[in-house]
């Protein structure tokens, strides 16, 4: 598992031709990787279909809307998962802040990269898990019509506090920051990229990138 650089000089907005960005990126990259390792943890959820969303039996809760309609229409199962870098990387991000906030930069969207870099290798445990099933693509609370509200009882269900001591704000934000919760279809069928784009994104109204004319690879 590797931080993939080109994604953390992306995040933060550098072109692909600034050295020093990228030489900056590499060295925070190796550093983080030594020191903190993406923890996570996962379960597998029925699904059954209703007008208001997907509803999970063993849950209790409904992934309310249209975008987990349409992503999970053709499963009879989802992976609700959850990485995270944990408080080690907040610590590690405020001591870097006290003395080199352009290294704090680089840091953050470093931790970005590797979150996500988690979220890769627990879809790779599931896919070891279930090689019968074909999945779907992660998608979020807070992306197209997923309420970020969902975040709650999704910690909930993962025993989240426990397990990784992620929690989450009043504001449904995850603490601490670098976490990421997902769902993953699992279908019988072959499932091809349904929501990829910035139209089904909820940051799309106050994004940075798209104001500088590019989009997060998403």
């Amino acid at each position: 598992m590797k931080i993939n650089v080109a994604d953390a000089v992306r995040y933060m907005g550098a072109g692909e031709g600034n050295e020093e960005t990228r030489r900056m990126a590499e060295e925070t990259a190796a550093e983080l990787e030594k020191r903190i390792t993406p923890r996570y943890t996962w379960r597998v959820f029925r699904t059954e279909m209703r007008p208001d969303g997907v509803f999970l039996p063993e849950a209790g809760e409904i992934l309310a809307g249209n975008l987990a309609k349409k992503m999970l229409a053709e499963c009879d199962a989802a992976v609700i998962l959850l990485c995270t870098l944990g408080a080690e990387f907040e610590a590690m991000q405020r001591a870097l802040e006290a003395r080199d906030m352009a290294r704090a930069v680089v840091l953050d969207a470093c931790g970005s990269a590797w979150v996500e870099a988690g979220c890769d290798a627990a879809e790779e445990e599931i896919a070891a898990r279930f090689p019968e099933k074909y999945r779907t693509d992660r998608f979020s609370s807070g992306y197209g019509d997923l309420p970020l509200e969902s975040q709650g009882w999704i910690l909930r269900v993962l025993n989240a506090g426990r397990r990784l001591g992620v929690t989450e704000t009043a504001s449904h934000l995850l603490i601490p920051s670098k976490s990421v919760t997902a769902i993953i279809g699992l279908s019988d069928k072959p499932q091809g990229a349904k929501i990829r784009g910035c139209a089904y994104c909820s940051l799309r109204g106050n994004c940075s990138y798209r104001e500088r004319g590019t989009f997060c690879g998403v």
